[in-house]
């Protein structure tokens, strides 16, 4: 129409807002922080305290600590510390690496594993023929040297002591007068000993060594039994630690008393 305006129609395009910055980042940063340190607190909590230890020590001294927090070697005696309650642990450890000894099956009936109030105990039981020992002989055989190194290789990854006894049956000894069940006993554990700290145990892990004739028979009823001839290996609980005998006071003038020590047969 004349004289009439025209119609202006203004369309406007919609943008975006503007920028909302990194702020939330920050805060998803901080958030997944705290859990990982909830985790990580939750975690410490279940383990045990020589564990605890060796994390402590280690941030506060990496180089001089790093020792305390486990072996690189991997096998059956890894554990930090090997207390009362991780011994069955131990036990199926142990045993798992028994068994992938080439002649295994020969002996398999004459080992034993015993968890007893002083900790781990391993007995290496002989038969008639002898079989880590031979008959009369204080020396350990290849059988004999064969476990007891294998065991040296995993008992030497432990902080642990180990005590070592050697057992003989109520047989009379024949190898002469000067020398009987006594003697024999503790010479195979004192045999054991070496073997075992020249194939992986440290010098101070053995804090004991002992022969006991046929005095502590493993059945009291048939001192005769063969098995009663036997080396026992001890892995001592940590809180089991044997101490150091006491002196008696000695006074002046007088002579220290006398020590008990065994009959020789």
């Amino acid at each position: 129409m004349p004289g009439s305006r025209p119609i202006i129609i203004i369309k406007k395009k919609g943008g975006h807002g503007g920028h909302h910055g990194g702020a939330w980042k920050v805060a998803y940063a901080d958030f997944v922080t705290a859990m990982m340190a909830l985790f990580i607190v939750l975690w410490l909590l279940n383990t045990n305290k020589p564990v605890r230890e060796a994390i402590a020590g280690y941030f506060k001294d990496p180089s001089g600590t790093a020792n305390k927090i486990g072996s690189n070697k991997a096998g059956a005696a890894e554990a930090v510390a090997i207390t009362k309650d991780d011994m069955p642990k131990l036990k199926e450890e142990l045993e798992k690496a028994i068994r992938g000894i080439p002649n295994f099956e020969k002996f398999k009936n004459q080992i034993e594993m015993t968890l007893t109030p002083e900790g781990l105990r391993i007995e290496l039981l002989e038969t008639e023929t002898g079989t880590f020992f031979d008959v009369g002989n204080p020396a350990p055989n290849n059988n004999g040297k064969e476990l007891l190194s294998l065991l040296a290789r995993e008992l030497g990854k432990l902080p642990n002591h180990l005590s070592i006894e050697g057992h003989t049956d109520s047989k009379p000894y024949t190898g002469g007068r000067e020398y009987g069940n006594w003697e024999l006993s503790a010479d195979r554990a004192n045999a054991a000993r070496r073997l075992m700290q020249s194939s992986g145990l440290r010098a101070d892990q053995v804090t004991q060594v002992r022969g006991y004739a046929d005095q502590m028979p493993r059945k009291k009823d048939q001192p005769l039994d063969a098995s009663n001839r036997r080396i026992s290996v001890i892995v001592q609980n940590l809180e089991n630690k044997p101490e150091a005998p006491e002196k008696p006071d000695a006074q002046p003038g007088t002579s220290p008393p006398p020590q008990n020590l065994p009959k020789k047969d």
